[in-house]
């Protein structure tokens, strides 16, 4: 079984990446297991919790769940045309300590997106950029830049757009064979 860990960069609660996610996590083939891990309890990283051996149990556990997987899924929305907060907080204290760095060398994917025209494209692009740093192949194509995300949201969160659960689906079995790659 492929352990894939999701990672959502919102936190609100009807948020539209929430709901992409949950989408997606049902797409993917038997053999694979898309787990979205909660990012939202972790404390801002802080050297000290390392050099002094004063690891908070939360972050023991993240890097725990992290380490376990054999790729990633990020699927969030863009803040300022950058990565939210909350999500450059959990790659960096998975990175942590640099020497033992929980991502390297796992295969990831990103889906961005907007309730406006960019599709998240800004965030998209420093994910990429964190990753490289972090050794972490992602896939290249398709890009999933996922604009006016909420016309295509029923009432319930559900992706009605039918050329977007399509496209979705295409994104999903091409990381599937940037999977079979490395996995």
């Amino acid at each position: 079984m492929t352990k894939i860990g999701v990672f959502v960069g919102s936190l609100r609660e009807e948020s539209f990446s929430k709901k992409l996610a949950n989408h997606v996590v049902n797409t993917f083939p038997a053999g694979y297991d898309a787990e979205i891990i909660g990012i939202g309890h972790l404390p801002f990283y802080n050297q000290d919790f390392d050099d002094k051996g004063n690891v908070p149990a939360e972050v023991v556990t993240f890097r725990d769940k992290v380490a376990a997987c054999d790729a990633f899924l990020f699927v969030t929305p863009e803040y300022n045309r950058s990565i939210p907060a909350v999500l450059k907080n959990a790659l960096d204290t998975a990175s942590r300590p640099k020497t033992d760095s929980k991502w390297g060398g796992k295969p990831a994917a990103i889906i961005s997106q907007s309730p406006g025209g960019l599709g998240g494209f800004g965030a998209n692009h420093h994910i990429r950029q964190v990753l490289t740093c972090l050794n972490v192949p992602v896939l290249q194509q398709p890009e999933a830049y996922i604009s006016n995300v909420a016309t295509l949201l029923n009432d319930n969160g559900e992706v009605v757009n039918e050329s977007t659960v399509e496209f979705l689906q295409h994104f999903v079995d091409q990381f599937v064979e940037l999977l079979k790659r490395y996995v």
